[in-house]
């Protein structure tokens, strides 16, 4: 098993580096940059503005706190010590060259090297490298804190270990790395995009449809499809209930159609890329590359969590990562000893017509306060697991305020009473120190089994103690009564 990662040093501070520091910080790394261009750093901040903004509604799992951000004015200060570096310098062979052998010069023999390189070859990259068998490209997606995928591509001389390595390090920072088994120009990833640009281009020009025409046919269709299944597993469906191999069998000829121009390229002349600029102008008129960046971050924040609670709650394709993400940072975060607290920034989704959050996500997160008394007694996965539970049977809700996207609100739990089989629990919810709605629920542990309540082990009930707080408010035990 790899050691964890504890700092990393990025080279290059643009649209990839940039992103690359944000999800290293934001996993609570240190994170070393070197980038002489003038405007590094306010170009890293706004990433991170955006970066930080995304996990606050990405994720309700408690994040470690930030790593430190050092900047240096060279390269050896800059990875000196680093057990990742990270090369994001722009793309051109003798650049990368040259720095990937000054980053090879003053690092260990141990610190990884990626280059995030999207077409260079990483044998063409390791050549004149003193430790050419710790080099490997990791080709990450923009935005890189936000897309988990990082395509890891090894030389003619990286250590087969290495690409493990590289791997098993990526996964604790929520990041889905994939070994490419071969190294190719362009890899997997951009090849498949080249094919869909080029055919794109081909289109444009040919006045087929125009730039907001073509983004709609694939946002609005198999650009959903391929959010979740990719397209092998999208074919096989289309198969029908005989598979893959009808689907093959059917469309196969297609093949040979003269449908696409894929080995031919057009020509980008300058009418046509007057055209496409035109268009794309009109397609984005009045939003900025920074409104742009914050959109397209709301959107993804919201597929992801969606895709969380897919397969049934287990989670799917990107969102089981990001489910698997938020269990790793609710496991390394320090055991709360305080009161029980949920909070939760309201997402954009979570409101209803007047702009409001609707209803039933008050329950929802009076629910997940719920769960975490539940955690901090003992009643977890395992225990779960093992035939016992606590289930809720009765629950009242008072609606005392408003809560609208954006604000952060924190649901504060505790035990009014419990015996043997029942726990009564009440809870507040509050914004900005304002209280905006009360929650109380009876629940019952219960033999899973059988599905009639049964005592708690001693252990959970020990467990609960401390959390009891005599009901002073008189909240507590109210109900709906005819008028």
């Amino acid at each position: 098993m790899s050691a964890p990662l504890r700092r990393a040093a990025c080279i290059g501070g643009g649209v990839i580096g940039g992103g690359w520091i944000a999800r290293f910080l934001l996993a609570g790394i240190d994170v070393a940059v070197h980038d002489p261009h003038p405007e590094a750093r306010r170009i890293v901040g706004e990433v991170l503005a955006n970066a930080r903004a995304a996990y606050a509604a990405l994720t309700d799992a408690p994040l470690p706190p930030e790593g430190a951000l050092t900047w240096h004015d060279d390269v050896a200060s800059a990875v000196a010590g680093a057990d990742w570096v990270q090369e994001s310098v722009p793309e051109r062979l003798d650049l990368k060259r040259r720095v990937l052998a000054e980053i090879d010069a003053a690092t260990g023999p141990g610190t990884l090297i990626g280059s995030s390189t999207s077409g260079l070859l990483p044998s063409d990259l390791q050549d004149g490298l003193r430790h050419p068998e710790r080099m490997f490209v990791a080709h990450p997606y923009n935005p890189v804190y936000l897309l988990p995928l990082v395509e890891i591509v090894g030389g003619r001389q990286t250590a087969p270990g290495t690409v493990a390595r590289a791997i098993a390090i990526l996964e604790p920072l929520g990041m889905k790395g994939v070994a490419i088994a071969k190294e190719i120009d362009a890899f997997v990833g951009d090849r498949l995009l080249e094919a869909l640009w080029r055919e794109a281009l081909w289109l444009v020009r040919d006045d087929i449809c125009d730039v907001e025409t073509l983004d709609d046919v694939i946002r609005y269709s198999f650009g959903l499809r391929w959010a979740q299944m990719g397209l092998f597993q999208t074919y096989r469906i289309a198969g029908g209930e005989a598979g893959m191999r009808h689907f093959l069998e059917q469309f196969g000829p297609a093949l040979h159609w003269p449908w696409t121009k894929l080995t031919d390229v057009p020509d980008l002349d300058d009418a046509l890329i007057d055209k496409i600029a035109t268009q794309s102008d009109a397609q984005n008129a009045g939003l900025s590359i920074r409104a742009l960046e914050r959109i397209r971050d709301g959107n993804l924040v919201a597929i992801l969590r969606a895709l969380k609670h897919g397969d049934g709650g287990r989670g799917w394709g990107a969102g089981k990562q990001l489910a698997e993400f938020e269990a790793r940072l609710a496991a390394a975060a320090p055991q709360a000893t305080g009161p029980v607290t949920r909070e939760v920034r309201v997402p954009d989704d979570w409101t209803d017509y007047n702009g409001h959050m609707t209803e039933h996500r008050y329950l929802q997160v009076f629910g997940e306060a719920t769960d975490a008394v539940l955690r901090r007694i003992g009643v977890d996965a395992d225990y779960v697991a093992a035939g016992a539970s606590y289930y809720t049977v009765e629950t009242h809700l008072r609606h005392l305020g408003e809560a609208h996207a954006g604000d952060r609100i924190t649901a504060t739990a505790r035990v009014v009473s419990f015996d043997a089989k029942r726990l009564h629990l009440f809870h507040r919810l509050t914004r900005d120190g304002v209280e905006i709605a009360t929650g109380e629920h009876m629940l019952l542990h219960v033999d899973r089994e059988t599905g009639r309540a049964a005592p708690a082990p001693d252990a959970i009930l020990d467990a609960i103690r401390p959390l009891v707080k005599a009901a002073t408010d008189d909240a507590v035990g109210r109900a709906i009564r005819p008028a």
